[in-house]
């Protein structure tokens, strides 16, 4: 999936968590995604991708709302990607209804 290809936040999902498995040669389907909300004065601004590895690893991802910019962090907390994304992504909502949640690869 290419960044040109990302027109729902379903597919923003599905490309952050191939780029992160892909990053530490993970098995996507071994390892799934989650995903909270971050709020600044009470409203969504952005949304925290995160993907527990073997060993405790973690990578994440952050999609920011205002500037629909994605930022990529390896295993030690490292920004080593930002991505502008070509399409603006309309969502009321970013993370969805819950405060956390998987999705499916």
């Amino acid at each position: 999936m290419s960044p040109d290809q990302i027109h729902t936040l379903d597919d923003l999902r599905r490309f952050v968590h191939i780029e992160l498995c892909r990053k530490e040669n993970l098995l996507g389907d071994q390892f799934t995604l989650q995903e909270s909300p971050l709020k600044s004065r009470g409203k969504s601004c952005a949304v925290q991708f995160t993907l527990w590895g073997p060993r405790s690893i973690r990578l994440g991802a952050i999609w920011s709302c205002d500037s629909n910019v994605v930022y990529f962090y390896d295993t030690q907390g490292q920004r080593y990607d930002k991505l502008l994304l070509t399409e603006w992504i309309a969502v009321e909502n970013p993370a969805g209804a819950a405060a956390s949640s998987d999705a499916v690869a």
